[in-house]
Order: structure tokens, then C-alpha cells, then sequence
């Protein structure tokens, strides 16, 4: 009996996998210097999304890159957070850091687009935000740009919850909020 024949009588069961939008943002070599010479390492951040208002950032570092990969896709689904989203932007303006890397969001009409570099445009987009503006203000170092913009996605609030905090009308911080549309969150 031949393998092609072998596997026809099985019945192919699909699982149920989750869409997920994952991205390998950077990969870094490292080196250890050791008696016998240098031993190398890979570092590798990715970032995981569902286009739908939920995003993670992870970190893997191993001897070889599809290692480092796996484990940072691992780390990133583990650390999932839920985004506070005003129809395709986000609710308010956020600046957040993280080590010397800090950026600056904030919320865009509808058609504007993702205004962003690779770090954060690869968060924002795996979140599912479709209009933003951002700004990236302090070190250029990726690792920390990602995860600045981690942070100020983790602290957005609800703009409901933020123009009160703010002493303002609601409205006045949803320009761009639609009656048709429900804020998530």
C-alpha cells in the first residue's frame, strides 16, 4: 500500500485555529565569548494580534532563529491584552515609555491610514487600529520602541472614562466616533 493511499482512508480533521496576525518584527544575533571562541544566539520579538482589539508582544531567544521564533510567538499569545478602540482609532492621545525608548499616539480621522514606523506600526496594526498617528521620541532601539508602544496601548482608557477624568464632554473627545458605531471596550 502506498503513503498517499495510507493517508486518503484517514479522515482529515482541521482544527479549529484561531486567525491570528503574527508578525516577526526584528531578529538579533547575540555573542558569548567563550574559551573556545564566540558562541552565537538569536533574539526575536514578535508580535501577535487579532485585527480586533487584541494584541501581544513577545520575546524568544535561542541557538537558532525558528527556536527563537517559536518561543517568542509562545510568549506574545501568553500576554494578550485587550485594547480600548474608538471605531478604527484609538480613544485619546497616549505617550508611554519603556527604557529609553518612548512613543507618542494619537487618535487620526477615518482614511488617514497607520502614520508609523516599523515598531509600532506592527503593533498597532496587529491590534487592529486602522487610523493613527504616532511619533517615535526617544532611543531607536526596536526592542524598546515595541515595547513603549505595548505600554501605551495597555494604558489607554475607555473615552467615556477619559473625558470624565478630563472634566469634558464626551463627545468632545470622540470627533471622529460615529453614531452607527459602538466603542470597544
Amino acid at each position: 500500500m502506498a503513503r498517499g493511499e495510507r493517508r486518503r482512508g484517514r479522515e482529515e480533521k482541521e482544527e479549529p485555529r484561531d486567525e491570528m496576525d503574527e508578525r516577526v518584527v526584528h531578529i538579533a544575533r547575540t555573542a558569548k565569548v567563550v574559551k573556545g571562541g564566540r558562541r552565537f544566539a538569536f533574539r526575536a520579538v514578535v508580535v501577535t494580534g487579532d485585527n480586533k482589539g487584541k494584541v501581544g508582544v513577545g520575546v524568544g531567544k535561542a541557538r537558532e532563529v525558528p527556536e527563537a521564533i517559536r518561543k517568542a510567538s509562545e510568549r506574545a499569545r501568553k500576554g494578550m491584552i485587550n485594547v480600548n478602540l474608538l471605531g478604527t482609532t484609538i480613544p485619546h492621545a497616549i505617550q508611554a515609555q519603556f527604557g529609553a525608548g518612548e512613543v507618542l499616539l494619537k487618535p487620526a480621522s477615518p482614511g488617514t491610514g497607520v502614520i508609523a514606523g516599523g515598531g509600532v506600526r506592527a503593533v498597532v496594526e496587529a491590534a487592529g487600529v486602522k487610523d493613527i498617528l504616532s511619533k517615535s521620541l526617544g532611543s531607536d532601539n526596536i526592542l524598546n520602541v515595541v515595547q513603549a508602544t505595548f505600554e501605551a496601548l495597555k494604558q489607554l482608557q475607555n473615552y467615556e472614562v477619559e473625558a470624565g477624568r478630563r472634566g469634558v464632554a464626551p463627545d468632545y473627545l470622540a470627533p471622529f466616533w460615529h453614531r452607527g458605531e459602538q466603542a470597544n471596550g
